[in-house]
């Protein structure tokens, strides 16, 4: 099967299937957090241990 779309709907599509990629991620981050009791690491711990 194949379809002809125009160029910038591609890219909107495009854009909306990351967007839900990034939503969906970050239940599942949350989802663990509940789960575990766990706690996310600090941006600035994260940088300081990256040397940034």
């Amino acid at each position: 099967m194949a379809a002809v779309i125009d160029a910038d709907d591609l890219n909107r599509l495009v854009d909306l299937a990351e967007d839900m990629a990034d939503v969906r991620a970050a239940q599942a981050a949350r989802d663990e957090i509940r789960e575990t009791g766990e706690q996310p690491i600090p941006w600035d711990e994260v940088k300081a241990e990256l040397g940034l």
